[in-house]
This record gives C-alpha cells, sequence and structure tokens, in this order.
C-alpha cells in the first residue's frame, strides 16, 4: 500500500507574549492502512485520533513549540503510546504549554523520520521559533513547512523568540533549494509549491525589512 498524505483542520487558539488568538491548523498524516506519522497534533486529540482509525502511530512530529501546534500532543501521546519529537531549541516554548510533561525525543537536523516505507528527512529551520524545523518526503514530492513558510511569503516574525532575517536565511538556503514542484504543506492555510514561492523572495526581504 503506498503511503499517502492526508489533513485535518483543528480549530483553537495560539497564546504568546500575553495576547491569544483563535486559530485553525492543519494536522498532516503520512502513512498508509497499517502506520501513520503526525506532524502537528493541534487542539483536538480525539479528532486526530479518529484520523488515525487503527493504523499505529510512529511518532508526533512537532514543527515548533507554539502551543497551537503542540497543546493535543500530550494526550494524543497518551492515547497511542507514540513518542513526541520537537527540537530542543524550542524546550522553552513547550514548557510554558507542557510544564509537566516533555518531549520523549530530540528533532536534530538531518535526522530521518520513516514510515510507511518512505523516509523524511528532518530541516532543522529557524526564525519563526528557534526548534522550527521543515519534514521533506521526497517520494512524496513534499514538504512540511509548519508555520516556516506559508502561501505567499514566511512566516510570522513579529513574536518573542522569532527573528526575520534568521527564517528569511532558512527558506533561502534550505527549503528554496528543493525541487520547484515539491509541494509544501504549511501549518495553516492553503498549500503552495517551492516554484511557486521561490521568485518572491526578494519581495519579503524589502517587506520584511
Amino acid at each position: 500500500m503506498a503511503a499517502r498524505i492526508d489533513k485535518i483542520v483543528t480549530s483553537g487558539t495560539f497564546s504568546l507574549d500575553g495576547g491569544t488568538w483563535d486559530v485553525d491548523n492543519n494536522v498532516w498524516l503520512i502513512g498508509d492502512d497499517d502506520e501513520v506519522l503526525v506532524i502537528d497534533a493541534a487542539h483536538d486529540a480525539s479528532a486526530i485520533a479518529d484520523a488515525i482509525g487503527p493504523r499505529r502511530l510512529v511518532a508526533i512530529l512537532s514543527t515548533h513549540g507554539h502551543d497551537d501546534h503542540i497543546d493535543a500532543a500530550p494526550e494524543l501521546a497518551t492515547l497511542t503510546g507514540s513518542p513526541i519529537l520537537l527540537h530542543p531549541a524550542d524546550a522553552h516554548l513547550w514548557g510554558q504549554k507542557h510544564p509537566d510533561r516533555r518531549p520523549d525525543v530530540d528533532l536534530t537536523d538531518g535526522q530521518v523520520i520513516v514510515v510507511a516505507g518512505i523516509e523524511g528527512t528532518v530541516m532543522h529551520t529557524p526564525g519563526h521559533a528557534p526548534g522550527a524545523v521543515c519534514v521533506y518526503f521526497p517520494a512524496l514530492g513534499a514538504v512540511f513547512s509548519g508555520d516556516t513558510l506559508f502561501n505567499g511569503g514566511p512566516g510570522a516574525t513579529g513574536r518573542s523568540f522569532s527573528d526575520f532575517p534568521t527564517i528569511i536565511e532558512s527558506i533561502r538556503s534550505r527549503l528554496l533549494t528543493l525541487p520547484a514542484e515539491t509541494v509544501v504543506h504549511t501549518g495553516h492555510g492553503d498549500d503552495t509549491s517551492i516554484g511557486a514561492e521561490a521568485p518572491h523572495l526578494d519581495e519579503w526581504i524589502v517587506r520584511g525589512h
């Protein structure tokens, strides 16, 4: 059975720097009929568990530590017995939401995640958050960008622990080197592609300054 990509959208809030906003998050499931990887367990562990169904959950991979991307991760881990993966540079953000439950595995740049017979490579792409990562699956022609790259530009860098020049460098040196046809599956909103976003890098730099 070939690996496939499924998506559910969950709704909740994002809180940082004393503010709270309503958000819709994309939760990505990569796998086949037997096993699956969840990227960003957002808001609703029960809904994600329903989407997983009887499949074995290989891991819960968090693209970064903002609370809207991790709030359902501990509950989903308890329901499924699967480990939570997070880059250690976002341990402080994680701890603001889950002070009594740490992630199980530290993500590292270049780490390979295997699910349903295909490999995804972890790319450390700081800027939106210090420990932000993207995951590239060549066999699927897809990269899961979290909040690093969206349809229309880079993720937000106006709040604590974020930095605009850093996210631009992450996008320029890591994501835009992927094949132009690579589909970008984002943390919020619609998909895009590397080829659609690459021509606008200079515009983002001017706009960001």
